[in-house]
């Protein structure tokens, strides 16, 4: 037990647990006043991250915790502005902003390397969360409202109008969303979780201000909160600054809130329902999934047994759940809700099969239960339950952080057992539960009795069939129509005045300038002068040669292969996605494809292989790329990790017909089901593709193309009216993959080894014995691609209810001296134009510009936005706006401030050393990567006004829409129109 900390005012302490796998002591403290909780996980880490969290239970779907969330953050009592919170994105040297609603919480986390910079944003964020405005034009804007199709025109048609509802008409336009809040509506018939805490798009507009008001005051109460922070704060001030600031003046509710256990099924639930596709072919576009409800998730050994059952059942290609739904023909893979759901108050395990038929519900259902029957009866490998145990502790061990800050994973592991006063400390201290299970493991019956207890005799299963329907998008649009037509008919003259004042004073409102100096701020002078980069070290072992990285990697060894790719034939491009696929997910040497997951997941944290090609530094034409052979390992079996990878390498296999199949059909519907959740990436993607080699070369293996030629090929492999003619274009496929194989594995490499310093000698004694051996041509032709600069026109066409918009331009590569302004114009017109006129005035959920120095390329995006047209101009208005209005220089430097946070963002120790080797591999040197930084903060006024009026030319533009059938109908006859 460690000392008492000092005290904040009003708070106790209440305990503390050092989590030696973690490196961190968890420390557990009240505030007396009102009971708010405060986990503090103290940590030698310069990256600091405070989270304040509400338990928010919804009755209904109408979205009234997620609306809350965004309304909230438009101005508060401190800072009565109409948007502090993307105002403080601009004024900040933030690591990470955001808010999350959750099925049962709704949290407001940041994170920041900057001291200044974190206390101005916890007095933001505290102001925000206990004492906001709520304003009415603000839920208007955010939440839903309805305006004339013409604002000032009453006899126009009404339309639905707001960020949220637009939001999750682009959220529920993916089938695994609906898929999963279908599911939980049926496992959950009593509970919160029976509802749809974001909103579903047709129950938003039932929301009143005043039922939004209501929930405000009951939920967002300091009794009802937990703050969780992370780093090395000074937790006295800290403390005393929330207690100053926010909850002094709260007295303790009597209102506590919380998820009662959900009632039991005395028998199994059979349900099917259907979701929108729109295309005519439905064939095999059916899911089915069987869930279970288990027991809480605060209970850590349960929630360990849990997660050891899944591992066991679905891991990899050998578990014998995962291994019975991959090869299954009823489906073309396992439902991507396959897994442990741990985040409500009961947990829920799911497995299922995507591109079914509904007629073959009841037979996916009895091939889970046999399989499970089958694993009951014969039992479980006892290297099985190893290798889980041993991913449980390496997981458990990881440094994260390349996405989301490493401190804030931590705190978001230990939220579902904070929000459901469970104990956060044990869920981030697993090794007593760890410890717990290898015991109990011991006995051959555990996992077959966990089976039998959880799932075979557990009668609350729900199994859902969710078909396509082509006729359900017409349908919906229809009922909404006639809803609005119904308002309409009944709204006197008064009201309809009325809803043309209220969108002129919402317009109004958002054309308002508000006085920004009641906020906070960071200046260039709080900028550090210099960017912390790790440093590399050459080695060499005979002829091989690498760079080692020294890092804080809490006993884990990071290696990379990296072999140069050679000239690739066009054919050979497209098949790059697939062939990295396959390398680690089928056999190798002698063992079967199963046998080989099994040796990767008893040795390593798992193996993956990709391809990186970018344009050079002062020539997006000129391009180089690599095979990359990524893998991770405690550091005791480091030296099995490189035996594995390197036979990997000389020895994968691709002979494996129906494993190839199966991994193909996989693909395909991995990829179409990413659609309308990465559209904006996808259609600036789509956007440069011919503005650069390496741009068309994204395009055709990883974009729109890329997808478009995974469902081509799955329609082949499958064919299932000429099995023959299938046959032979599997044959033909392994072939090609093999002559790839052939191809790459011989090329020249390089090595990158990250690890702590005591384990450098091992590493490369290992690198020796198992890679020196290894084949490299002589000759060698490094890859070449053909030059492009054009634009396109192109709409691509699916099944969404929302679009997203890309207009891009030719610019110039990272080391030209315009680049640096080129990236500052993007943040600049993001703030200064396009969030007000696309998100608040237009209703997408997002929309920005920026400059992509490897493409030479400058983009603009929208996400999940109602309009097309209206977007595009917005874009080119952002260029008028610029020209015509003097250059802001408050805004000039809030943008160089968020492109330097930008930069600046830590990764994890680990990723850290990735992005220096990759950049310097690609001839951006920390030299060069450090004279940009400086040059972002020279960037003038004048250099924005110069490069936006010699570079984005309205002639030279190219665009690209992801959007509906229907909404194309309306557009431009120019556009060439693409199914996807």
């Amino acid at each position: 037990m460690s000392l008492i900390p000092k005290l904040g005012s009003g708070f106790r302490f209440l305990r503390s647990e050092r989590v030696a796998s973690l490196n961190l002591e968890v420390q557990e403290y009240e505030h007396i006043q009102t009971g708010a909780k405060h986990f503090h996980l103290a940590a030698e880490q310069e990256e600091k991250v405070f989270l304040v969290a509400f338990r928010t239970m919804p009755q209904d779907s109408s979205g009234v915790a997620h609306i809350l969330e965004h309304t909230a953050l438009c101005g508060s009592e401190h800072f009565p502005v109409r948007d502090p919170f993307f105002m403080m994105t601009r004024r900040s040297l933030n690591t990470f902003m955001n808010a999350f609603t959750s099925s049962d919480w709704t949290a407001y986390p940041f994170a920041s390397l900057n001291q200044k910079d974190f206390d101005n944003l916890l007095d933001v964020y505290l102001d925000a969360a206990f004492f906001s405005r709520l304003d009415p034009m603000d839920f208007a804007q955010e939440g839903h409202r309805v305006e004339f199709s013409e604002p000032n025109n009453p006899e126009s048609d009404l339309v639905y109008k707001g960020v949220v509802f637009n939001e999750m008409k682009g959220a529920m336009s993916s089938p695994t969303s609906t898929l999963w809040q279908t599911f939980t509506k049926y496992l959950f018939p009593e509970t919160t979780y029976h509802h749809n805490s974001g909103g579903e798009p047709a129950s938003i507009p039932d929301l009143t201000y005043e039922q939004l008001r209501e929930f405000y005051a009951s939920h967002y109460h300091p009794s009802n909160a937990v703050f969780m922070t992370f780093g090395d704060l000074d937790v006295a001030d800290l403390q005393t600054k929330i207690h100053e600031q926010a909850l002094k003046g709260f007295e303790r509710s009597d209102l506590e809130l919380s998820v009662p256990d959900e009632k039991r099924y005395f028998s199994p639930v059979r349900v099917e329902e259907a979701y929108a596709l729109d295309q005519e072919d439905l064939s095999k576009q059916t899911h089915h999934v069987v869930g279970w409800l288990l027991p809480r998730s605060i209970d850590i050994d349960a929630l360990m047994k849990a997660h050891l059952l899944e591992r066991v059942l679905l891991d990899n290609s050998s578990s014998p759940l995962m291994a019975a739904l991959e090869s299954s023909s009823l489906g073309s893979g396992p439902s991507p809700l396959c897994g442990l759901e741990d985040s409500n108050r009961e947990m829920s395990f799911v497995c299922g099969l995507e591109g079914s038929e509904p007629e073959d519900a009841e037979a996916v259902e009895q091939l889970i239960l046999d399989t499970l029957q089958k694993v009951v009866d014969e039992g479980v490998d006892p290297r099985s339950v190893a290798a889980q145990l041993h991913q449980l502790e390496l997981n458990q061990r990881e440094i994260t952080g390349d996405g989301m800050p490493f401190g804030l994973q931590l705190i978001l592991a230990g939220m579902s057992a904070a929000i459901h006063r469970g104990d956060p400390v044990s869920v981030l201290n697993i090794d007593p539960a760890l410890a717990k299970l290898r015991e109990a493991v011991k006995d051959a019956d555990f996992i077959p009795n966990l089976i039998r207890e959880w799932l075979l005799d557990n009668p609350h299963r729900v199994r859902l069939t969710l078909r396509p329907d082509n006729t359900l998008t017409a349908k919906k649009d229809a009922a909404e129509a006639a809803r609005l037509a119904v308002m309409k008919a009944e709204l006197t003259a008064e009201q309809k005045q009325a809803i043309v004042e209220q969108a002129k004073a919402l317009e109004a409102r958002q054309q308002q300038v508000d006085d920004d100096s009641l906020l906070p701020k960071v200046t260039l002078q709080d900028v550090p002068l210099e960017m912390n980069l790790p440093t590399a070290e050459t080695v060499a072992v005979g002829d091989l040669t690498g760079q080692w990285f020294t890092a804080g990697t809490n006993g884990l060894v990071y290696l990379q292969a990296v072999l140069d790719l050679p000239q690739l034939t066009e054919a050979e491009q497209q098949l790059m996605p697939l062939f990295t696929h396959c390398m680690t997910e089928l056999g190798c040497a002698e063992r079967d494809y199963r046998e080989n997951q099994a040796l990767q997941s008893e040795v390593s944290g798992g193996l993956s292989a990709s391809f990186t090609v970018r344009g050079a530094k002062e020539d997006e034409q000129q391009v180089s790329g690599y095979l990359v052979l990524s893998g991770k390992a405690l550091a005791v079996n480091q030296q099995a990790l490189q035996a594995l990878m390197a036979e990997t390498l000389e020895k994968a296999r691709f002979d494996e017909l129906p494993r190839i199949a199966e991994i193909v059909a996989q693909r395909s519907a991995r990829l179409a089901n990413s659609i309308t959740g990465r559209g904006h990436a996808l259609a600036m993607q789509a956007a440069a593709a011919k503005f650069s080699p390496v741009a068309n070369f994204t395009q055709q293996t990883s974009g729109l193309v890329a997808i478009q030629s995974a469902k081509a090929l799955a329609q082949q492999v499958k064919a299932e009216g000429d099995k023959t003619e299938a046959s032979k274009l599997l044959e033909a496929l392994s072939a090609s993959l093999v002559a790839l194989h052939n191809k790459i594995k011989q090329a020249p490499r390089q090595f990158l080894l990250v690890a702590e310093a005591d384990h450098q000698q091992a590493m490369l004694d290992a690198l020796q014995n198992n890679w020196a051996s290894l084949p490299v041509a002589a000759e060698w032709q490094g890859l070449q691609l053909p030059k492009t600069r054009e634009p396109v026109k192109q709409l691509w066409l699916t099944s969404t209810q929302v679009n997203f918009c890309a207009l891009a331009f030719p610019t110039v590569p990272g080391g030209h001296a315009d680049a640096a302004a080129l990236t500052v114009l993007g943040d600049y017109l993001r703030n200064g134009f396009l969030h007000r006129a696309i998100r608040e005035q237009g209703g997408a959920y997002g929309a920005g510009a920026g400059q992509d120095n490897g493409d030479a390329v400058f983009r603009f995006f929208s996400y999940r936005d109602p309009r097309v047209e209206g977007t595009l101009a917005d874009f080119y208005a952002s260029l008028t706006w610029l020209q015509e209005q003097p250059v802001d220089q408050q805004k000039l430097e809030e943008a160089v401030l968020g492109v330097v946070a930008s930069i600046d963002k830590p990764g994890s120790p680990a990723g850290e050393a990735r992005s220096t080797f990759f950049s310097s591999l690609f001839g951006r040197t920390p030299e060069s990567r450090k004279a940009f930084r400086a040059s972002i903060l020279a960037v003038t006024g004048e250099d924005l006004l110069r490069v936006a009026a010699a570079y984005l030319k309205p002639e030279l533009a190219s665009v690209a829409v992801v959007t509906n059938a229907k909404t194309a109908e309306s557009l431009d006859a120019s556009y060439e129109r693409i199914a996807v």
